[in-house]
């Protein structure tokens, strides 16, 4: 008679430092990416200071004439180049991610490479104090952003693949769920500081900062690039590297070949994941288009300040940490294909929704944002588990 085999056992602290990078990193999301940071380089430090007095002058936003539509066609100008330059980096991560995703995973180094990644996020994250409140500056600032953003995105490969490491396939939507929840509590948490050490009451705040040439701002860059910092050591420590799969080492374009034989195979015999990786790229890159311009959006449309803005993410943070350790249930229970449909569901007819309502203000967007909120994190967390339960350990 065969034996039946133990059930694998993942040490705790394993499962507890991977889900910390998370909780760490979603100070990028959150304080650079879309609320604070992205919203600041399009803000009035960065239009003409001819154009900015001549509006002021105007009457600001309830002027009207030359002057104001000059200064909203500079404002218009500003977030187009943050569009475009966002937009080369998502092509730069899509063509670079799954090489680099392969190559670190065939040669047991996913952990070595999340770590590289990660210090360049906060490396760039430091950097991004120096943008001051000026025009001059907003070239550089765009830069940085999209910088950090190709780089986290790239860890962020790496850390998902990581998710075999500290799950079973009984668990892996809980441990998948249960990760990215701890990125929304310390989304809440990073905001939260933010909020009270460098955006509410007059200055100076926390450590004598002003806020002159937004420096308040960019010490939230600081404290974006410490939070991530503390929190990414654990899983550096403490969860061990992955397995080489493939010996020796194989050049660039040997990758690009392996990929490109993958997804032939894919398609010829497995049509369902390989519609399903389409998919899911194409939502997922629609994901990163309202988390690129969420905060922009917030403010220029629907006329939220900072405060507002940020008290936003963290209700929206809060929400969507609900919606994601609910999910992780739902997932290993019913399977992570129908969490992903409802979400995708939920997703669009509240886009669709908030498209109509979008002179409804401040209220609509806090309605509209929080629903969206609910249905994001299960839709990015079961795409996760899915394809954990798909790719080899």
């Amino acid at each position: 008679m065969s034996e039946v085999a133990a059930p694998v056992r993942i040490p705790r602290r394993q499962v507890w430092s991977w889900a910390l990078w998370d909780w760490g990193t979603s100070a990028f999301s959150v304080l650079i990416t879309t609320f604070v940071f992205a919203r600041y380089i399009v803000s009035d430090y960065f239009v003409d200071p001819a154009t900015l007095a001549a509006y002021t002058a105007n009457g600001g936003a309830d002027g009207t004439g030359p002057a104001k539509v000059a200064y909203d066609a500079a404002v218009a100008d500003l977030t187009s180049a943050v569009g475009w330059a966002l937009g080369i980096g998502g092509l730069a991560i899509a063509i670079i991610a799954p090489i680099l995703g392969q190559r670190s995973d065939a040669g047991g180094r996913r952990k070595l490479w999340l770590g590289i990644n990660t210090g360049v996020v906060i490396a760039v994250t430091v950097a991004m104090f120096w943008v001051e409140g000026a025009p001059q500056f907003f070239l550089l600032g765009v830069v940085l952003l999209t910088i950090g953003n190709v780089f986290y995105e790239i860890a962020n490969v790496n850390y998902n693949a990581m998710l075999l490491q500290v799950s079973t396939p009984k668990n892996i939507g809980r441990i998948s769920g249960f990760g990215w929840g701890m990125g929304y509590v310390g989304g809440i948490v990073v905001l939260l500081l933010a909020l009270v050490g460098f955006v509410l009451g007059d200055p100076p705040y926390w450590f004598g900062v002003t806020s002159d040439l937004g420096m308040n701002i960019r010490a939230i860059a600081l404290l974006a690039a410490a939070w991530s910092l503390i929190f990414a050591i654990p899983i550096l420590i403490w969860v061990p590297s992955n397995a080489a799969v493939q010996p020796g080492r194989i050049g660039l374009w040997a990758s690009y070949r392996k990929l490109f034989v993958t997804i032939r195979d894919l398609y010829r015999n497995d049509r369902q994941t390989f519609y399903f990786l389409l998919a899911s790229a194409v939502f997922r890159d629609g994901l990163a288009a309202v988390f690129a311009f969420g905060g922009i959006l917030a403010g220029a449309v629907f006329g939220l300040t900072n405060t507002e803005v940020i008290l936003f993410a963290v209700a929206g943070n809060l929400v969507a940490g609900i919606g994601v350790f609910s999910a992780g249930w739902f997932d290993d229970r019913f399977g992570a294909k129908r969490v992903i449909i409802w979400s995708l569901v939920g997703l669009i007819v509240t886009a669709v929704v908030l498209f109509f309502a979008h002179d409804g203000g401040a209220l609509a967007f806090w309605i509209g944002g929080l629903v969206l909120s609910l249905f994001v994190g299960p839709a990015q967390s079961s795409s996760r588990s899915y394809l954990g339960r798909l790719a080899p350990a």
